[in-house]
């Protein structure tokens, strides 16, 4: 990789996790997103950054549990779907232009479906039989 390339991958690496810091403490920015994409900007760029935010204390579960089994906790679908629905009701309250809020609300129920759609926790192993 050239050096050009892995110093775009650590900025976008770098501003995601600026905004997933932000968006721990404003409830209508959502946290985990910008961590992934992080951590895959951050798989390009830096193992240690990428490393360190898998094994983040606060957020490598959620971040483990999305790359290893596309898992989305009930707590983060509840958040993120009544987010969604909250700026859907503040867009179509603040805008003039109605087609902007049914545009937004068209992609929002496809994210929400989306979201909606991932398994709340890793597969159960399965017992394997002994082969006495």
């Amino acid at each position: 990789m050239t050096q050009g390339k892995r110093i775009l991958f650590l900025g976008l690496g770098h501003f995601c996790v600026a905004l997933g810091l932000v968006g721990a403490f404003l409830p209508l920015l959502p946290t985990t997103p910008f961590l992934l994409v992080a951590t895959w900007a951050y798989g390009h760029a830096s193992p240690r950054l990428r490393h360190w935010l898998w094994t983040h204390p606060r957020f490598g579960a959620s971040i483990r549990a999305w790359h290893e089994h596309g898992v989305i906790g009930r707590k983060t679908k509840a958040l993120s779907l009544s987010a969604m629905t909250l700026s859907c009701m503040v867009t179509w309250f603040v805008t003039d232009n109605p087609l902007a809020a049914i545009g937004q609300a068209v992609v929002l129920v496809c994210v929400g479906a989306f979201i909606v759609s991932r398994p709340e926790a890793p597969p159960r192993p399965t017992a394997l039989s002994d082969p006495q």
